[in-house]
């Protein structure tokens, strides 16, 4: 059973920085693809990063050059160093996991297990 569990949200000044944390068990870590999703009130959820299998990274456009995925394999462990936050990056972020192949759009549609999220408020 594929379970996620992120942290390290939190408030955070514009301009500060935090990193988020998924805690991830039940696949086989590195064969698959993980992403991070955010999503604020009243609107849909956005695709912000996406880790696929070969190491390929892909960003949102509004976050790129400021956010940045990784994983490490023997912690089990994804996580999204966020730099240069501003009060639009606040949201609830979830990190997913989906299949073996990723469109590369970071579609919420591509992904199948999901974490309870964490918040992030920039203020």
């Amino acid at each position: 059973q594929v379970q996620l569990v992120e942290s390290g949200g939190g408030l955070v000044q514009p301009g500060g920085s935090v990193r988020l944390s998924c805690a991830a068990s039940g696949f086989t870590f590195g064969s698959v693809c993980v992403g991070w999703f955010r999503q604020a009130p009243g609107k849909e959820r956005e695709g912000t990063a996406e880790f696929s299998p070969n190491g390929r990274t892909r960003y949102h456009d509004s976050v790129k050059g400021r956010f940045t995925i990784s994983q490490d394999n023997a912690k089990k462990s994804v996580f999204l160093q966020m730099n240069n936050l501003k009060p639009e990056d606040t949201a609830t972020y979830y990190c997913a996991v989906g299949g073996r192949i990723c469109s590369g759009w970071i579609l919420a549609e591509e992904y199948d297990y999901w974490g309870q999220g964490t918040q992030v408020t920039v203020s």
